[in-house]
């Protein structure tokens, strides 16, 4: 019977060293792929507390304070054109020049006198929608909110007028502009009635997610 060798030994390691590269690397290409990384989900839109207009709530712009004063000889209306706006400079007086486009209508304006600053959620319909207990404050705060404001032109915002979702919606981006109502009114506790969140509902349902 013939001794092992050191050769021997040497082909039984090498043959061990092969035989085990080759399971690992089996092993690793049956190893299943890492899922790719998702998008975390867009959250979901607050829901809006259904209850009927408030038609008998007391409306008078004078009631909601706006445009307060910043400083430096700006106020809010000025802010927001500095905002929304391109090109931005600003001149004595807090004098803004610019351009913009009006989202309720994509027209291009380069004249911020041409420009009304809505709220994405009338004044008269937040007197409507459960403010009737407010206080003159909390009608301040709201009336100039940067995140209720919006520069439009003045045509696009007279046709909107005080309506709400189920009357009246822009021509451009009526995705952008659904959520940024019900958010509004999320934010201030502020009730829809149902052929509003049923208006809401439909464009919504188009959206993306």
């Amino acid at each position: 019977m013939r001794t092992a060798t050191r050769d021997d030994h040497g082909v039984k390691i090498r043959a061990l060293v092969l035989a085990l590269a080759a399971a690992f690397t089996l092993t690793a290409c049956e190893l299943p792929e890492a899922p790719a990384e998702t998008p975390a989900p867009q959250g979901e839109l607050p829901q809006l507390r259904e209850a009927p207009e408030d038609t008998g709530a007391r409306y008078d712009r004078d009631d909601w304070p706006h445009w307060d004063y910043l400083g430096d000889g700006c106020d809010v209306r000025d802010q927001i054109l500095q905002d929304q706006g391109r090109s931005i400079r600003v001149g004595d007086n807090c004098k803004v020049t610019g351009e913009w486009t009006s989202v309720y209508d994509g027209e291009i304006v380069t004249d911020a006198g041409d420009l009304d600053i809505d709220h994405i959620v009338p004044l008269a319909e937040v007197a409507r929608s459960g403010s009737r207990d407010w206080t003159e404050a909390e009608r301040e705060a709201y009336a100039n909110d940067p995140e209720v404001l919006v520069a439009v032109t003045a045509s696009s915002n007279r046709q909107k007028g005080d309506q709400d979702p189920a009357t009246w919606l822009p021509e451009q981006d009526r995705c952008g502009y659904v959520t940024r109502w019900v958010q509004a009114k999320a934010k201030y506790d502020l009730t829809a009635d149902q052929a509003e969140l049923e208006a809401i509902n439909a464009v919504l349902r188009h959206c993306p997610r």
